[in-house]
């Protein structure tokens, strides 16, 4: 019935651990935001180090040096993403560690389009949360509500992009061109602009699921799990504000 198009709320996740559940500290919105707060918090941390390393006067050596880094930090996000989203209890202990390898991941990356595009990365940085805030502003005072049609749309619409990026990796895998994707012509933009309406409107569906959460009495350690889920889609904006900035970047 709840369903998300974020992966990590793909399932009735709050209403079968509530059901399951008979204590009485219960999750609420306000505790799952503060923990999404402290999350972000320590993707900053872990992102300013791997920063710093590709920034320093060597920028070569900083690099080489910030690769493996970024690497592992990309590796172990997605083996502790997957854990979390299959195994919810582990969300308490886990989340901070998710956080800071998506941090080493994001800051290395972050200074490569920053070392080509100077000023991208606090123009998308700013730009996705002014963004995350709009959002939960419009959903908190109903302008926009989650209605079940509302949910399938926006799910078809995340389920047609990520079956779109699939099918263009496999297509570059065997020799394709899809240039398309990452040059400045009209059609990569509107591309990127599509993709990043898709991902700010899947923060209303998350808004919904954790709500939805406090409403059915979920137990208080599916906090984690909800902030877990609002940073999934917080990174992914991010990543693609980025990429829709240095297209447009390209066009000046």
């Amino acid at each position: 019935m709840f369903n998300s198009s974020n992966p990590v709320f793909g399932r009735n996740i709050f209403t079968s651990t509530a059901r399951d559940f008979t204590g009485t500290n219960t999750m609420t919105v306000k505790g799952t935001m503060g923990k999404a707060m402290l999350m972000l918090a320590l993707v900053i941390l872990s992102a300013s180090y791997t920063w710093s390393m590709v920034m320093q006067p060597d920028t070569l050596d900083g690099v080489k040096t910030a690769t493996p880094w970024m690497i592992g930090g990309a590796i172990g996000g997605l083996i502790t993403g997957l854990i979390i989203s299959f195994v919810p209890r582990t969300a308490g202990w886990l989340s901070p560690i998710y956080s800071m390898l998506q941090g080493l991941f994001l800051g290395a990356i972050s200074a490569f389009f920053e070392a080509t595009y100077h000023g991208i990365v606090m123009n998308a940085v700013g730009l996705t949360l002014a963004t995350a805030f709009l959002l939960f502003f419009i959903y908190r005072t109903g302008i926009i509500k989650v209605t079940n049609k509302f949910r399938v749309g926006i799910i078809a619409a995340t389920g047609a992009i990520a079956l779109f990026y699939f099918v263009t990796w496999i297509v570059s895998m065997f020799g394709g061109n899809v240039g398309f994707m990452m040059d400045s012509s009209l059609l990569s933009i509107g591309i990127s602009l599509v993709v990043v309406v898709v991902a700010a409107l899947n923060l209303l569906l998350d808004f919904d699921f954790i709500e939805k959460g406090e409403q059915a009495g979920a137990p208080k350690h599916m906090e984690w799990y909800g902030a877990f889920g609002l940073m999934v889609t917080l990174i992914w904006l991010y990543i693609e504000m980025l990429k829709l900035l240095a297209k447009l970047s390209r066009r000046d």
